[in-house]
């Protein structure tokens, strides 16, 4: 998966944690966030200032993590092209985002598609998406 690495960061699930991520070139970034019940990760365009959230992604409940006192590696990748970013967690995929087809894939699924522009498909997962790095 041939990505850049913009965030790399220790969490313990359920200890608050903002790691963000701006792609090299552009105006996008990415966010991942442990507020202490979940995890998200979001979608920027910081050339939107009136609201540069495009997307949200869950990633987890932390109590739903069994082994939640193990220190994790979060780190979170783009694409050498600066249009998709990946979240990664102990080096497994948990989430993309692809800032040109206005997409994310978590694999919770969730939230459901909204419909305002981007992921109006859902968040559904799909390996697939990985060939975004290839």
């Amino acid at each position: 998966m041939p990505i850049y690495l913009a965030a790399d960061s220790e969490l313990f699930p359920g200890t608050e944690l903002v790691a963000e991520a701006p792609a090299q070139q552009g105006a996008y970034v990415v966010v991942f966030e442990d507020d202490g019940e979940t995890g998200y990760f979001y979608a920027l365009d910081t050339s939107c200032a009136e609201n540069p959230i495009q997307d949200a992604l869950h990633i987890y409940n932390v109590e739903q993590i069994s082994d939640r006192d193990k220190a994790s590696q979060v780190k979170i990748g783009w694409s050498e092209d600066h249009l998709k970013a990946v979240l990664l967690i102990n080096d497994f995929p948990h989430a993309i985002f692809d800032f040109q087809a206005k997409r994310g894939y978590c694999r919770t699924g969730f939230p459901p598609a909204v419909g305002k522009g981007w992921s109006e498909e859902g968040h559904e997962w799909t390996d697939d998406a990985l060939q975004l790095f290839a």
